[in-house]
């Protein structure tokens, strides 16, 4: 089925009020904690980047459960706020990117999650390593953890690019 065209005006976009930022916030990890979500982690990005004030990183168990952790969070977004979130990545549901305005949030598949690293990128040194495959604790937010040693990282042959099938 094809994507429906968004008016422009229901998109999300940034909030000037920060009691919004926090609220949806708290929606994105309330529903990925409801769809039984792996390694959650919040990024807090103020300060660091303009583009959102948080960016949310979890794992599904498999391409099914990431997918339908990111229908369902657009659609509580939609709900709850009245904006529609931007996705990327749905059909192959490796990697998918839910854009909400203040938060954004990327589910994976826990090999391309592993590959990407993006916590160790978008953290500058203040996140923990990728969790290991497997690994279902999730650490708390805000902690910092050392990776793993003798760890090793997929080859790019394992882990699909983004919006590639």
């Amino acid at each position: 089925m094809p994507a429906t065209p968004v008016p422009a005006s229901n998109l999300a976009t940034r909030s000037p009020d920060p009691d919004h930022v926090e609220a949806l916030h708290r929606i994105v990890m309330q529903s990925l904690d409801d769809d039984q979500a792996v390694d959650t982690i919040s990024i807090p990005l103020a300060g660091k980047s303009s583009i959102a004030d948080y960016m949310v990183i979890a794992s599904g168990r498999s391409t099914r459960q990431v997918a339908s952790m990111a229908a369902k969070l657009a659609e509580k977004v939609k709900r709850e706020t009245g904006r529609s979130a931007r996705i990327e990545g749905l059909p192959t549901a490796d990697w998918v990117l839910i854009d909400a305005g203040d938060v954004i949030v990327h589910l994976f598949r826990p090999e391309v999650r592993t590959f990407y690293n993006l916590e160790r990128m978008w953290s500058f040194g203040d996140a923990p390593a990728a969790p290991a495959e497997g690994s279902s604790a999730a650490p708390a937010q805000g902690s910092s953890a050392a990776p793993a040693q003798g760890s090793s990282a997929a080859s790019a042959q394992d882990a699909p690019a983004p919006g590639n099938a």
